[in-house]
């Protein structure tokens, strides 16, 4: 199994800035890459950013130019930095690994409230 604990969400006002963790652990093997999803009140969730086992790098429209994910391979984290958040920028954030089925989100998420 897969652990993944978020960390370092909070409240900011619009402009502002946060950086997000996800600290990993368990079968850390199995992960070909992470990534991070949130979810608004009443929306679906959506994956923002991902950053694969090679280092590729994929993000959201809505986030490009504004957020930034990176990893620290020796400490099994990987960061989101969020710089320029706008009140829709709001949800709670999750961190996902996608395995062989698929992303999952094992998570509680960490909550992200920007306002105007």
């Amino acid at each position: 199994q897969v652990q993944l604990v978020e960390s370092g969400g909070g409240l900011v006002q619009a402009g502002g800035s946060l950086r997000l963790s996800c600290a990993a652990s368990g079968s850390i093997f199995s992960i070909n890459a992470m990534g991070w999803y949130r979810q608004a009140p009443g929306k679906q969730r959506e994956l923002v950013a991902e950053i694969t086992s090679g280092g590729s790098i994929n993000y959201a429209d809505s986030v490009k130019g504004r957020f930034t994910i990176s990893r620290d391979n020796a400490k099994n984290t990987v960061y989101l930095q969020m710089s320029s958040l706008k009140p829709e920028d709001t949800a709670v954030y999750y961190c996902g690994g996608l395995l062989i089925t698929g992303w999952v989100t094992p998570g509680q998420g960490t909550q992200v409230t920007v306002s105007s």
